[in-house]
């Protein structure tokens, strides 16, 4: 009875670690002036996600679980390495936390991929697909399109996309490439809202009947199924399905991912609480070193993944060659046999046996 009581509990421990993975950054694109696009290093095995799927960040800030979900941008059948695009949000602590304090190197713990903002593809589909995004809206809709143009070269691709001005477009340059590298199967139309000097196009905010002129003249092929996926602030996204509606599209063709509102989390935070990434900064010779302890890590195994010379002997808490003193932040000690009660009061620890216990832990080796 007691083995199978310690089995199941060991199989739901596996079960909450294995929905976790830790990824380290890349590289990060600054796509506008308030949005920021982050690649990943790719896991061993691969992160397996389907296009239009979202990631869930758990970051700690200001001593406080953090969870944000942001729909990838990439398509895994084109681009080497997943990414995110976030946009900065007035008073948005995570929004604006990733476009200031992201950087290649730091290591991020998220979640698996999740969402249904998802669809099948075969090269032997015939079909019109019809991309409706408002703002940052884009991000899960660049993966797929990406997605469609490598799989499906039957189908076509039309891109009514709604934003502020010229230079708030998201992924403006690379939406241009996919054009040119995919004439007559990707066409785009902009529209803004509030455009500056020079703008020839569309204006106006996106609204039912703007998204039903656009589109009845492409429904009138009757040999290729049309599917529609729409994502963007909630007002654009009901306008456009009623419009869709009304020129015969029926439900089951239409797909939508309500981008401007939390995703729903799954696990408690109480779950998470021992798998967040925690920044920790070693003072050594003099220098500070600033690098993330991945969960599971200790500082000396973080810092010497890092490619510090930290010292260190025996890694087991005992001869004490690993000892720093701990001047901000908090750590837990697996073993601090080597210390004395004097030592420990004073603020030593041991590297090879301690773990942060909240941010910006800051450590000095003496």
């Amino acid at each position: 009875m007691l083995f199978n009581l310690f089995k199941k509990n060991k199989e739901e421990a596996d079960t909450k670690e294995d929905a976790y993975l830790t990824l380290r950054i890349r590289e990060t694109v600054r796509e506008t002036a308030d949005t920021l696009t982050v690649y990943f290093e790719q896991p061993e095995p691969f992160l397996d996600y389907k296009p239009g799927q979202f990631l869930t960040l758990i970051l700690e800030l200001n001593g406080k679980q953090e969870r944000r979900s942001y729909s990838l941008c990439t398509s895994p059948f084109v681009d080497p390495f997943p990414g995110i695009t976030v946009k900065r949000l007035e008073g948005g602590l995570v929004s604006n936390h990733i476009n200031d304090q992201f950087f290649p190197g730091k290591r991020v713990t998220v979640m698996k991929p999740l969402g249904n903002f998802v669809s099948d593809y075969h090269s032997k589909n015939r079909r019109i697909y019809g991309m409706i995004a408002g703002g940052s809206g884009i991000t899960p809709i660049m993966g797929i399109i990406k997605t469609i143009l490598v799989n499906e070269p039957l189908s076509i691709v039309h891109l009514l996309y709604c934003s502020r001005s010229q230079d708030s477009i998201i992924f403006n340059e690379a939406i241009k490439g996919l054009q040119e590298s995919n004439p007559g199967k990707l066409i785009v139309a902009h529209q803004l809202s509030q455009p500056k000097e020079g703008w020839e196009g569309a204006c106006g905010r996106l609204d039912k009947g703007k998204v039903a002129a656009y589109f009845a003249e492409q429904l009138q092929d009757p040999g290729l199924e049309s599917r529609f996926f729409i994502c963007g602030p909630e007002g654009m996204m009901r306008s456009s399905q009623d419009a869709l509606a009304e020129l015969g599209v029926p439900a089951e063709a239409i797909r939508t991912e309500s981008f401007y509102l939390e995703k729903e989390q799954t696990v408690a935070e109480e779950d998470t609480k021992d798998l967040v990434s925690r920044l920790v900064t070693v003072v050594l010779e003099g220098e500070e070193h600033a690098f993330d302890v991945v969960p599971g890590k200790t500082i000396l195994e973080a810092g010497l993944d890092e490619g510090l010379d930290m010292p260190y002997s025996c890694q087991s808490g005992l001869c004490t060659a690993c000892r720093g003193r701990l001047i901000a932040g908090k750590v837990t000690m697996d073993e601090d046999a080597g210390l004395s009660e004097k030592e420990i009061a004073e603020g030593f620890i041991l590297c090879c046996s301690s773990k942060p216990a909240d941010s910006e832990v800051k450590v000095r080796i003496e």
